[in-house]
């Protein structure tokens, strides 16, 4: 017994970490045998805990969307990711916000909790400069050229642009195609082709192909031809000035008899 007190008088300390390190080792083993088990315990009580804070009036009732008119509430909704026992208390408002911004049509959104049930959603859209027309659908793009939302009956003052490719390079197009106002009037749409080079199609059935390179020459002769001799008014379907030194008009076919 004088030995044993001895022995823990002198090594007291390192017997406590031993009898520590034996706790630590059996809660270990016995956490990973009841694994299953304490998972379950922790859901079961983390859904009594949120149905608990849903129930106490913090539950989200009341969803305000302002800002959206080419974006679908629906779309804003799933991307809230509202479930039955969510409560404004628990959720968390920068995941949904950077969730909406994944829209395609959402440029910026920002969420605001009002307690204690209701969620308010502002979102700034992005501004759609053309509609493109590819495979039988007609879409609205952005600045960068890419889809947004469907175009609608809506949007016919924006220029139409047809083709593989056609997205990616309107901006410029338009841009530069305001530069003529007198260009401009009657058009129908700017098709690109083989994503090389732009025809004008007018209302009229007239065709206007361009160069792939030297558009702003072409534009301006063009423009001064019709300034001068009134080209686009007359009874041709089609006008073509891809090669720089030559405008070349073919008369509109007439049935005879």
């Amino acid at each position: 017994m004088v030995r044993l007190a001895n022995l823990w008088v002198l090594h007291r300390r390192m017997a406590f970490r031993a009898i520590i390190l034996l706790c630590l080792v059996g809660a270990g083993i016995a956490g990973y045998m009841l694994r299953d088990e304490l998972h379950e315990g922790i859901t079961i009580v983390s859904h009594l805990v949120t149905g608990q804070v849903a129930e106490a009036g913090f539950g989200v009732a009341q969803i305000e969307i302002t800002g959206q008119a080419l974006t679908r509430e629906a779309d804003v909704i799933r991307a809230l990711a509202i479930r039955d026992f969510t409560n404004t208390l628990g959720l968390d408002a920068e995941a949904a916000r950077l969730r909406i911004e994944e829209i395609p049509s959402v440029e910026t959104a920002t969420i605001r909790k009002v307690y204690p049930d209701s969620i308010i959603v502002t979102i700034t859209e992005k501004v759609p400069v053309a509609r493109w027309r590819i495979d039988g659908l007609t879409m609205l793009i952005d600045a960068k050229g890419q889809p947004i939302a469907p175009a609608g009956f809506e949007n016919g003052e924006l220029t139409l642009v047809i083709g593989e490719g056609a997205g990616d390079d309107a901006l410029a197009m338009i841009t530069l195609m305001n530069r003529f106002p007198d260009l401009n009037t009657d058009l129908a749409a700017l098709s690109r082709i083989a994503d090389r080079r732009w025809d004008l199609i007018y209302y009229t059935g007239l065709r206007v192909q361009l160069p792939e390179h030297g558009v702003v020459a072409a534009l301006e002769k063009l423009n001064r031809y019709n300034r001068d001799h009134e080209l686009l008014a007359r009874d041709v379907d089609l006008i073509d000035m891809r090669i720089p030194q030559y405008v070349a008009v073919r008369p509109t076919p007439r049935d005879e008899g």
